[in-house]
């Protein structure tokens, strides 16, 4: 099955990882291979039911890779595909802005 995706490359990149949650796990992923749990934890507010979903999602998109071990209790783990990691960049210049906006906001307040 074909999939239509928008014309613009920056709708595209949007659609793949405009969910709030889904450019939190992908920041969690790129220090390595974490299991349900571990993400769960690490991203807080989240309900299972979404994480699932949200993990499911970037599965079907080729971002993520799900290993299940044949283990009592069964053992799952998550990682970046090599797509996935394409993604580091984005997630730098991301966090690269919200500092700045973040001292920028700073000094307006201190400025009251």
């Amino acid at each position: 099955m074909e999939r239509k995706l928008p014309a613009c490359p920056v709708e595209t990149t949007l659609t793949l990882i405009s969910d709030r949650w889904k450019i939190l796990i992908i920041r969690d992923l790129m220090a390595g291979t974490r299991r349900f749990g571990e993400l769960k934890k690490s991203l807080g507010a989240i309900s299972q039911k979404v994480l699932t979903a949200n993990l499911r999602k970037m599965e079907a998109d080729g971002l993520v890779t799900r290993t299940v071990y044949a283990e009592v209790p069964p053992r799952v783990e998550y990682a970046l595909t090599e797509l996935g990691r394409s993604l580091g960049p984005v997630i730098d210049v991301m966090k690269e802005w919200g500092k700045g906006y973040q001292k920028m906001i700073d000094k307006e307040s201190a400025k009251c």
